[in-house]
């Protein structure tokens, strides 16, 4: 007989374990780590390819995991003044055309709507485009707001009395990918876009600065994922803006990922919709202005960042629910009484603010369950059981760790908040120690080759500050400046590709 075994839960054997709990089995991430990230998003449930090249649809359990981030993050933005509004999906295409690097910047990827009709075919057998319904100004489907959103602005604006206007906005966008990958790259995903205006430039800098020190706290906080804060490069500055402020994040196989942006766009987009104000001494001048996002891409920094070999392990201010409950039992009378204790439990929890999930489903073995829970990372699993109804006690399993410990049902709410607590900043921690363990420096080409090659992570290393050298170290190594970090220390030395003098070293790495 062929026995089947997971770390955190009891064998069984092969016949008694349904093939969909044999499917959720993962790739191992030091085999292919591509493959085990693919696979894991799709087995637990988050999302899966669509019937639309390059788009996605994100399932109940991954969706609840994005109601989370909008959730905290939606608090932050209110907490800090700015109001939720909604912008058209269209945008004229003469609207890009008046801010020429905005333009240059996105029209690769601009999906566009030419008619606004169908029509049978002669034959009667299929559909096609009306040639009568032309549009007589093509469509941009958004692949991000600031034309349509400072055309608006110019009606709203006449005096410094008007501002500053602090506008965020939730909603999908389309940028024509031809390489996708769920939530990290896909054709249409959602996101938010903060946009505002301002009557001085340091205002407009301060909001730049704010908002990407919030995407910081929310990825620390609540994703449990330590960042970088820094300026983009000019060549990776977000099209229109003076500056763009980044937060980067490390991947488990070694690789950067760009996690939020903030850019002050001066008064670029301002001047090309000829937004004006009269400012206190009654004088007209441009408003000065800001954009900032993230999008669903933190749905697979999640999965990237803490997720292992047996599943997700989502921290416990994300996960759906952060504690299930799973009885165990024999016969009808056993199930009565566990359930009873269980629902008790389960009350208990949520008015210590806990969100719960009983499981008393009777199509599952208990056993299925605990691989499934497993799998869609719920940080705490709670089992209990005919002895532990005897005993007054309760099995608790930690996701982070896999240990399961016996707790008393006396003062289990207290016990568990005080776990989750531990499981979220447990998770932090693991997190920083491998971006710590993977941050290193070098001094040559040769030395920055290596460790890209055998080691990866973050590398800081010497750059001569010119366009055309970065572009020379990205087609040599593939790497790319991630940022310049904003507590940066001045450090003289030589750039690793030219030898010329340098102020200090930026953060270079493998990005996705």
């Amino acid at each position: 007989m062929i026995y089947f075994a997971a770390k955190s839960f009891t064998k069984y054997k092969t016949n008694t374990i349904p093939k969909t709990i044999m499917a959720k089995f993962l790739t191992k991430r030091e085999e292919n780590y591509s493959q085990w990230y693919n696979e894991l998003v799709i087995k637990a449930d988050l999302a899966e390819n669509s019937a639309v090249r390059g788009c996605m649809v994100i399932k109940p359990y991954g969706y609840a995991i994005w109601e989370k981030m909008q959730a905290a993050l939606d608090t932050m933005f209110k907490d800090t003044g700015h109001e939720n509004a909604y912008f058209p999906l269209f945008i004229p295409k003469s609207f890009f055309s008046k801010e020429a690097a905005h333009v240059e910047g996105f029209a690769k990827e601009c999906a566009v709507v030419t008619h606004y009709r169908l029509r049978n075919t002669a034959d009667g057998k299929g559909i096609e485009v009306d040639p009568d319904a032309k549009l007589e100004e093509e469509l941009i489907v958004r692949p991000t707001s600031e034309t349509i959103i400072w055309n608006t602005y110019k009606n709203w604006i006449q005096s410094y009395r008007d501002l500053p206007i602090l506008i965020n906005q939730w909603a999908n966008v389309v940028r024509w990918e031809m390489r996708t990958r769920l939530f990290l790259r896909t054709t249409e995903f959602l996101w938010q876009e903060g946009h505002t205006a301002h009557a001085t430039k340091q205002e407009a800098i301060d909001e730049t600065i704010q908002m990407i020190n919030i995407y910081a706290k929310f990825a620390e906080k609540f994703m449990a994922m330590p960042v970088i804060i820094g300026h983009k490069t000019e060549n990776e500055r977000f099209a229109g803006a003076l500056d763009t402020y980044t937060i980067e994040a490390l991947m488990q196989d070694g690789k950067a990922l760009q996690s939020g942006t903030s850019h002050f766009l001066g008064q670029n987009f301002a001047k090309a919709f000829d937004v004006q104000f009269a400012n206190k001494e009654g004088k007209l001048d441009h408003v000065w202005a800001s954009s900032w996002g993230v999008s669903t891409r933190l749905m697979g920094a999640l999965v990237m960042a803490h997720s292992d070999d047996n599943g997700l392990v989502l921290p416990p201010k994300l996960a759906p629910y952060q504690v299930v409950i799973v009885p165990i039992y024999k016969g009808e009378e056993q199930y009565k009484a566990v359930k009873e204790a269980g629902n008790k439990i389960r009350e208990e929890l949520r008015d210590f603010g806990i969100s719960v999930k009983f499981d008393d489903r009777d199509t599952h073995k208990p056993g299925w369950k605990f691989a499934e829970y497993e799998l869609k990372g719920v940080p705490v699993r709670l089992a209990l059981g005919a002895r532990d109804m005897e005993n007054g006690t309760i099995e608790v399993a930690r996701r982070d760790t896999l240990e399961k410990k016996t707790y008393p049902q006396e003062g289990i709410a207290k016990a568990i908040k005080d776990l989750l607590n531990d499981i979220q900043e447990n998770i932090y921690n693991k997190a920083a120690k491998y971006r710590v363990e993977h941050t290193f420096t070098a001094d040559t080409m040769e030395e920055f080759i290596d460790i890209l090659e055998n080691k990866g992570g973050f590398v800081y290393a010497h750059w001569d500050g010119t366009a055309e050298t970065e572009l020379k170290i990205k087609d040599q190594t593939k790497a790319t400046i991630r940022c310049i970090p904003l507590d940066n220390k001045k450090e003289e030395g030589k750039c690793i590709l030219t030898g010329k003098p340098s102020e200090q070293r930026v953060l270079f790495a493998k990005a996705y």
